[in-house]
């Protein structure tokens, strides 16, 4: 069901102190339900939104007090508090991978192959789907993001105020994300942590892909290995910065590019590996640890290795 929900003239809102603290684009996309992504930057450069009459870039924090000037934006609205009826089985599906939920957030052990949210030709989300599911609650909002291909412990805050306590932790570095990875060759132990600035480019193509460049952002990433099998190792990864495609370029930078990972693999291992069972990249979020926002206490959430996964090493062999 599509409704057209876009206001039709020029809105002025004012942040309260519940509102304040979080990025233009974010709040824009919260308030344009439906509105693309690439629509908001673009409404923001041209200078269509303004904050206390001013131009401002996307990533300016609202402030208690500000007025922000959102211009009138005519598009579609997907109602996703009634999902596609073709879609419902897999968002239903959800519900059986949340690891823990209060009135403050949800933990998620995502699947591989669904975004966290809808855009760029994506129907539908994560987010999207859990608000389908919990019609009643009035705030929802993605903590941090997983790649499309990746899987594992997701975090969803509930409350503005539960968001913003999440996401001072991930400024102050507090909150300790774990991956586990099965990439090609042999790892070497001495390669612990990777310090490798890293670029975002488009290619000609169009295709956006991220590649190490003295010019891109300080990024750091810290190994160990868990596991050696014939032709590859299974690897934990700790991100201590939080770049776009971060633990996968760096794996690729070291020579050791992650199972089946369409962007940055190489086709023979990943051959060998898809006739082993494995059909989806073999990256998992498997520990999320954090500071609960409203009681304080420190929270370690563990996702299990999907079965694909956990197959898929059973069938190779493992070293010594």
């Amino acid at each position: 069901m599509n409704k057209d929900t876009s206001p039709t003239q020029v809105q002025f809102i004012s942040i309260d102190e519940d509102g304040a603290g979080q990025r233009i684009d974010n709040f824009l996309l919260a308030k344009l339900k439906g509105v693309p992504k690439s629509m908001i930057y673009r409404i923001v450069r041209k200078g269509e939104v303004r904050v206390n009459k001013k131009r401002v870039k996307p990533e300016y924090k609202l402030e208690a007090g500000d007025e922000v000037r959102v211009p009138p934006v005519r598009v579609a609205e997907k109602d996703y508090r009634t999902a596609p009826s073709a879609n419902l089985n897999r968002v239903a599906q959800l519900e059986e991978r949340i690891l823990f939920e209060d009135k403050h957030l949800i933990v998620l052990n995502k699947p591989a192959g669904i975004a966290v949210h809808g855009g760029s030709g994506v129907d539908y989300g994560v987010i999207e789907s859990l608000r389908a599911l919990r019609p009643t609650c009035k705030f929802m909002e993605l903590v941090h993001r997983l790649d499309r291909d990746t899987s594992g412990v997701l975090l969803i805050a509930k409350k503005r105020k539960a968001l913003r306590h999440l996401h001072e932790q991930l400024r102050q570095k507090t909150m300790h994300k774990q991956y586990q990875a099965l990439v090609r060759g042999q790892w070497q132990e001495h390669d612990r942590v990777v310090k490798a600035p890293l670029l975002k480019i488009t290619l000609k193509s169009g295709e956006r892909i991220v590649r190490v460049n003295s010019e891109g952002k300080p990024s750091e990433t810290r190994f160990k290995v868990l596991g050696r099998y014939e032709g590859a190792t299974l690897v934990e990864a700790s991100p201590v910065t939080g770049r776009t495609h971060q633990i996968r370029v760096h794996c690729q930078y070291l020579g050791h590019p992650i199972a089946c990972d369409e962007k940055y693999s190489e086709q023979k291992f990943d051959d060998s590996m898809r006739a082993k069972g494995l059909s989806r990249l073999f990256l998992h979020a498997a520990q999320l640890t954090f500071t609960h926002p409203d009681t304080e206490v420190v929270m370690s959430v563990q996702a299990p290795l999907d079965v694909e996964l956990v197959n898929l090493l059973s069938n190779l062999e493992q070293l010594n």
